[in-house]
């Protein structure tokens, strides 16, 4: 695959076929994720990869709750244009993916959220070009549940930055519509 063709392909996928994802291919995945760039070269990310269905489920209603217990506290939340979504109980935040991968690292670091997405976009450009589908759930974030946090290991000090679904997509949504290329200046 070119990789103008690759980045054309890359989408969100929302619905997967009921088929895992072998852990060989998950682990040459994240071996390429290992090449993205970091700042000072810290390669500060770490993964969590969750095929468990039962835990999964776990994991999206103790976010559902968390996050809609945020709006119901807090009515201008950025979340509240999900709500009607969220309360629905058939509702899961994984959209039904045979696997997880939570991309996480020291709180503490100063450019953890740019590295740990950087690794993400290696992780679904990699993914895409194997014929599988992700998508970065940003639900994914609200675990609270000290039972679910020890259960996935996260280390107290460390922060989920990219929750990633990973599968084979039922199908392929088109390209949205792309914005105008902006730019401000060219100094030559």
């Amino acid at each position: 695959m070119q990789f103008a063709e690759l980045l054309e392909k890359r989408r969100s996928i929302r619905k997967y076929l009921d088929k895992p994802v072998a852990p060989e291919i998950i682990t040459s995945i994240l071996q390429d994720v290992t090449l993205a760039p970091s700042a000072g070269n810290e390669q500060p990310w770490k993964f969590i990869i969750v095929s468990n269905r039962d835990l999964m489920g776990k994991i999206s209603d103790d976010c559902k709750k968390n996050i809609l217990a945020r709006i119901a506290s807090n009515p201008n939340d950025y979340a509240r244009k999900y709500e009607k979504m969220l309360q629905k109980e058939s509702f899961d935040i994984f959209y039904h993916a045979p696997a997880v991968i939570f991309i996480l690292g020291e709180a503490s670091l100063k450019n953890l959220y740019v590295d740990c997405a950087l690794a993400a976009s290696y992780l679904m450009m990699s993914a895409t070009s194997r014929g599988l589908g992700t998508c970065w759930v940003n639900f994914a974030t609200e675990i609270k549940d000290p039972e679910l946090l020890s259960e996935l290991g996260i280390p107290k000090n460390h922060k989920i930055v990219a929750p990633i679904t990973i599968g084979y997509p039922e199908k392929v949504p088109q390209s949205p519509k792309r914005k105008k290329l902006q730019i401000i200046k060219k100094i030559d």
